[in-house]
């Protein structure tokens, strides 16, 4: 089982450029978490204000609850916190949850990045896809459709495969228990909410961009990052794409430096904060050039990955 090719990081860096960029802060991811929960809070604000606002802020709202999943990434690497346990718990607590499972899952993308091993090469594999096919899952990603099922469709196989006579309550406490967080979530914002008239708040504020913008940013994360690389790759400076972000796309697209991926897999455990350091190190040492990088931006790794002939 052929293991991805690594890169050794004296082979670009001093010792001394080296240190810098590997290491871990003791606050600023805490910072970039805080930032999270504060321009969610702000734009939950906004709506409440401005109701017109909800488009606009069902968009901000997606992006942060991306980048909340960006630092619990960050967390899996052991990389958003200079102390091992604080990571852990600030990684499980603070961002979403399930880093243990996550963690494992997600290393196993970095050991077999491009790989047939990789556990997440079904969503590269199938680019070059056709305009018509892209439009498809975007729109199932815009209308929940995709949510519903990533969120329930367990829940449904398993009505569909009850047998006559078989009890429901077993199987939708079952479906609480694995739940139980998001669920408690929304009761706690219900509750928090009800006093100041906002009870609506969980399902419009949270929900509602969990299940629209969250699903499509996460969609066009995954093309820019892994689309149209061949499988086995051998090259890794090749096995991620890092792509250009403006203000706009960083803010309701790319949090986080999430953009920065080809610079992650060379470095997996560099904190997201120093990637942009490492990307402008590179390419003034000419590496750039030989690196999988799309200066075009989002919309140029889209136009490539919609490019198959109908």
């Amino acid at each position: 089982m052929p293991v991805a090719a690594r890169v050794d990081p004296k082979t670009y860096f001093t010792p001394q450029e080296w240190a810098p960029l590997a290491a871990r802060s003791s606050w600023k991811g805490l910072a970039l978490i805080a930032h999270a929960w504060a321009v969610i809070f702000a734009a939950g604000a906004m709506v409440v204000i401005w109701p017109l606002t909800l488009p606009l802020a069902v968009m901000i709202i997606g992006g942060r609850q991306l980048g909340l999943a960006i630092l619990m990434h960050d967390a899996a690497h052991g990389a958003l916190h200079s102390n091992l346990k604080v990571n852990d718990w600030v990684g499980e607590w603070l961002t979403g949850g399930g880093l243990v499972r996550y963690r494992t899952y997600h290393l196993g993308h970095h050991r077999y990045a491009q790989q047939a091993e990789d556990p997440d090469i079904g969503l590269s594999a199938p680019f070059p896809i056709t305009r018509t096919s892209l439009k498809r899952k975007m729109i199932r990603d815009l209308t929940g459709q995709t949510f519903f099922k990533q969120r329930f469709g367990d829940l449904v196989r398993r009505l569909k495969a009850r047998q006559p006579g078989e009890p429901l309550l077993p199987i939708l406490a079952e479906e609480v228990r694995r739940k139980r967080r998001w669920l408690l979530g929304g009761v706690v914002m219900t509750l928090v909410g009800l006093p100041f008239g906002v009870w609506w708040a969980w399902p419009v504020l949270w929900v509602l961009p969990q299940a629209t913008w969250f699903p499509v940013i996460t969609r066009l994360r995954n093309i820019a990052e892994h689309a149209l690389i061949p499988r086995d790759e051998p090259d890794p400076l090749r096995h991620a794409r890092t792509t250009r972000a403006g203000l706009v796309e960083r803010a309701l697209i790319a949090p986080y430096y999430v953009n920065y991926h080809c610079e992650h897999h060379m470095f997996m455990h560099v904190p997201c904060y120093n990637l942009p350091r490492a990307h402008r190190m590179l390419a003034r040492k000419g590496v750039l050039k030989d690196m999988l990088y799309e200066p075009g931006g989002y919309g140029s790794v889209l136009t490539l990955a919609a490019g198959k002939a109908a």
